[in-house]
């Protein structure tokens, strides 16, 4: 208990899944939050579960496209807890289809949610960790950023930018003692992939080669990002914590 106490986390995609498991387990260890997604009600019974285990978090409805969506988000914040410590840029969105098929409507609203949503996220929130004097902001990738996978060019190249994106904020930001990571989870159970992880023989499909033959928990993944958020992890940045059962490792 404890590893981020007083620490105050800005959360994306907080409504469900992952988002949802990276708020209760910062707030659990000591952190406000504030939880950000579009889906109001997921959001809301986000804050419900934080504040029934004894935590402090405030909901935003947040599209993380949108400039002036992040922009009120990081001045609620600051207004809120008086500044910023952690960002964890969770929100994108997942997809799946051959390139000959893929329309620059799917390509714009893929890259929009997980690449340009999480460059406006750490614009933003920059000047507010200058003032602070240190920070972590931690980008949430994924192993199709560092492995390809046939049928998923417009998610790979949208990840791919939040991994490179990261490394290159991690350099600039490294005099202002801000961190900058990237995690790249594997096939996690999650709504989003529940669709396709519905029998064993769809599973292993999924996973393919990886060394652990499930898909892994939102937990899991958390706990990489608690790592990140806490003083544990001071002299990590610029790199990415891969959480995915040995998925690129093989």
């Amino acid at each position: 208990m404890g590893r981020v106490t007083n620490k105050i986390a800005v959360v994306t995609g907080a409504a469900s899944g992952m988002g949802r498991a990276h708020c209760l387990l910062l707030a659990k260890e000591g952190a406000r939050i504030v939880a950000t997604d579009r889906d109001v009600s997921g959001g809301m019974e986000t804050l419900a579960q934080i504040t029934a285990a004894g935590g402090t978090a405030v909901f935003i409805q947040h599209d993380v496209s949108l400039e002036s969506d992040w922009k009120r988000v990081v001045a609620e914040a600051v207004a809120t807890y008086g500044s910023v410590n952690v960002l964890v840029n969770n929100a994108g969105i997942g997809f799946a289809k051959p390139t000959v098929d893929t329309t620059l409507q799917d390509w714009d609203t893929v890259l929009n949610i997980n690449a340009r949503g999480t460059f406006i996220g750490c614009r933003e929130i920059i000047p507010v960790m200058q003032a602070a004097g240190s920070g972590s902001i931690i980008n949430i990738s994924s192993t199709y950023a560092l492995v390809g996978r046939a049928g998923f060019a417009a998610y790979s190249a949208s990840k791919g930018a939040v991994r490179m994106m990261s490394k290159t904020l991690a350099a600039e930001l490294a005099p202002f003692h801000i961190r900058v990571n990237s995690v790249h989870p594997g096939t996690i159970d999650t709504n989003l992939t529940k669709p396709v992880l519905g029998t064993q023989a769809a599973i292993d499909f999924v996973i393919g080669p990886q060394l652990i033959r499930r898909p892994g928990l939102p937990l899991e993944v958390a706990m990489a990002v608690l790592f990140l958020s806490s003083d544990e992890s001071s002299f990590i940045t610029g790199t990415e914590l891969v959480v995915d059962g040995g998925y690129v490792s093989v």
